[in-house]
């Protein structure tokens, strides 16, 4: 076919100059870009010396937290609130976090259904605007409730002021297998501890030979697995196989009106040395499930710090009369 021809037709010399000016100009960025990273090149390194710090660093933390003050079970919404609200109020207390997944924050990084923002609840004295106020996250206001752009935003938050507490280590892809228990004055049961392995090692037990697991004590232990599955409502769960809690409740169906008072009101000590809070509490009083709202589970882990606040001193001291 013939080629056809356009008479009067616009010049592409300009718009073809132009594309070249501006492929130029990317060039010249480039190479500015070039020039300044030219001598650019990391100090000299061996292998070895990456693994020693690693490992001493590590070994060292397991060292010096063997012994703490309080252990917090599960890093989520909770048991992060706890830790950045007692380590502010006593940064005389050594706190351990154990958290059996490799990433902390539980489900709070996304709100309901996978989709980004997080909704908390108002209420009588603004809880929940006044501990985002304190951590520096940002909310918008509407009559009955606020929302975070994105839960991420509230969880990388809190994780990243609770991490940078100089009396906080978080032990992350390790599990709690079970607790370390003593008898009291009274000769009832108190908690002392848990008993910990690396999640790798916990999920093979059933197909590998014995991997014994280490230890932890501590007379104070604020659990906040969430609700029932395969990591969720242990410590509740464990306190009924041993015979110190008499039944689980089970948790509810979801009545997110009636659930938030229920989770922030219940959190308490249920028996000497072991502080419950978020959902795992459902699972132990029978409480209603709340859904896709997310203020009770922060203000359930401030009222586990103002608990282990005030119990910390007598149960110290049960822990050096009664070990």
């Amino acid at each position: 076919m013939a080629p056809t021809f356009v008479e009067n037709a616009a010049p592409v010399v300009p718009v073809v100059t132009k594309a070249v000016n501006a492929a130029a100009a990317c060039l010249d960025t480039k190479t500015e870009s070039a020039k300044k990273w030219e001598n650019f090149s990391f100090a000299s390194i061996r292998e070895s010396t990456v693994s020693r710090a690693m490992t001493t660093r590590y070994f060292k933390d397991m060292y010096d937290y063997a012994e703490s003050d309080v252990v917090i079970v599960g890093a989520g919404s909770c048991g992060l609130s706890a830790a950045y609200k007692l380590a502010k109020a006593r940064p005389d207390l050594k706190i351990a976090i154990i958290e059996a997944m490799v990433s902390p924050g539980g489900g709070a990084w996304l709100g309901g259904q996978l989709f980004s923002a997080m909704v908390m609840r108002t209420s009588t004295n603004k809880a929940a605007e006044s501990f985002l106020e304190e951590i520096g996250v940002p909310y918008e206001t509407e009559d009955q409730y606020i929302v975070v752009k994105h839960a991420a935003l509230f969880t990388s938050t809190l994780l990243s002021k609770v991490l940078q507490f100089p009396n906080v280590k978080l032990f992350n892809a390790t599990s709690v297998e079970d607790l370390i228990t003593r008898k009291d004055e009274n000769g009832n049961l108190r908690m002392a501890g848990v008993v910990t392995n690396w999640t790798l090692v916990t999920m093979h037990h059933d197909d590998q030979s014995c991997m014994d697991p280490n230890t932890i004590n501590a007379p104070v232990i604020i659990s906040t697995t969430g609700h029932d599955g395969p990591t969720g409502a242990f410590s509740i769960k464990r306190l009924v196989s041993i015979g110190a809690y008499e039944k689980l409740g089970g948790m509810r169906g979801l009545d997110m009106k009636m659930a938030e008072d229920q989770i922030v009101k219940g959190t308490r000590e249920v028996v000497p040395g072991m502080i419950i809070g978020g959902m795992e509490l459902a699972e132990a009083d029978g409480s209603c499930r709340m859904g896709p709202i997310f203020g009770s589970m922060a203000l359930s882990g401030v009222r586990a710090a103002e608990i282990a606040c005030e119990i910390i001193e007598e149960r110290r001291k049960q822990n050096l009369q009664y070990e």
